[in-house]
């Protein structure tokens, strides 16, 4: 007997990302969706070969429904992922897990009374490059890890998501929240700590709304670009730049520079990996293309989350780790809003 799904919010990802890999898993028996707009879930069950609840707390009553990708909007999801996780179901919460320390606790809260799996989609950890860069600094070769410099940036939201258009709740402060910081930002901070091992412990930063505008021509109410210095708390520190300006090509790369070499993910359009050593040597890695706006591929997110509920398993991103990276976007957000440096357990947290 497969498992069967409910998804929250028919908008891009879930068209892109969520029902075709959960439809191509081959223990997922039956996709369930719901969204406040009928017309969305009823075009997306019909595309994908599944049903549509008419109210969200019809999945939450299904006895039937083992698992529930919380795909809405960011404001919502410590609304819908804890009321999920405390109707018995497992949960995975697209990013970021929630717009505040408070609301992420809730969800985690939900968690450990329901002691259902809580999975968040911080999905850079799953692309092969990033999984064997992991494991080349890991092995040691290249030394210790000294500095690191770190993009993500594309064209915009307005470009990729449902509404195509300028009025996309991504550029409305009360939905986004924190902008391109928590649209991208996030992922890379999740990335930085996958990568290293550690946690970025101190933070400063610039952000502006420099180009986009809303539907009404205005200057838009969060930032399209962020560019921040990062240290950890094993000492060592980089930069990270966030855009949503990005407009002839997407940047996804990043560069850690260590003791006997560096090690390039994403730089190079031929090979996802490039380690240059100190010693003259290079080795090249071709492992797949990363998945981009305009390349849509398995993210291996949805088959992580079946699995770990299937094997009783902790999933690969916690909410504990989802809390960790938000925690450091709130003391980007702060410290470019400040003018000043931020440590994240101490400052951001005053915030609340």
């Amino acid at each position: 007997m497969g498992i069967k799904v409910g998804i929250i919010g028919c908008g891009s990802i879930t068209k892109a990302r969520h029902a075709p890999e959960y439809k191509a898993n081959p223990h997922v028996s039956e996709i369930v969706f719901y969204d406040r707009n009928l017309d969305r879930s009823e075009a997306l069950a019909v595309m994908f070969g599944g049903k549509v609840a008419k109210t969200v707390d019809e999945l939450f009553e299904d006895p039937e429904i083992q698992a529930i990708s919380d795909c809405s909007s960011n404001e919502h999801h410590h609304l819908f992922s804890s009321k999920a996780l405390l109707s018995g179901k497992h949960v995975l919460c697209e990013k970021p897990i929630a717009l505040t320390v408070e609301h992420a606790r809730e969800i985690i809260d939900a968690q450990k009374k329901s002691g259902k799996k809580l999975m968040v989609d911080h999905n850079q950890r799953f692309t092969r490059a990033h999984q064997k860069a992991r494991e080349i600094l890991q092995g040691g070769d290249l030394g210790k890890v000294l500095t690191f410099q770190t993009t993500f940036g594309h064209s915009g939201p307005e470009d990729w998501g449902f509404n195509k258009t300028n009025s996309t709740w991504f550029f409305k402060k009360e939905r986004s929240g924190h902008g391109v910081a928590g649209d991208l930002g996030v992922h890379k901070v999740d990335l930085l700590h996958y990568l290293l091992d550690d946690e970025i412990e101190q933070v400063s930063a610039f952000q502006g709304a420099l180009d986009k505008v809303d539907e009404n021509g205005k200057p838009i109410e969060v930032c399209d670009n962020l560019v921040c210095s990062l240290k950890t708390k094993k000492g060592r520190i980089g930069t990270a730049s966030f855009s949503w300006t990005y407009y002839g090509e997407e940047d996804n790369s990043t560069i850690i520079y260590c003791q006997k070499g560096i090690l390039k993910i994403y730089h190079n359009d031929k090979y996802q990996i490039e380690v240059l050593m100190k010693n003259g040597e290079k080795t090249n890695y071709q492992l797949e293309a990363i998945q981009t706006n305009d390349n849509q591929t398995p993210s291996g997110v949805i088959d992580a989350f079946v699995e770990a509920i299937r094997l009783d398993e902790t999933p690969i991103v916690t909410g504990e780790d989802a809390l960790a990276s938000l925690k450091v976007i709130l003391g980007i957000i702060e410290a470019a809003e400040t003018n000043r440096v931020v440590t994240i357990e101490e400052e951001s947290l005053q915030t609340l």
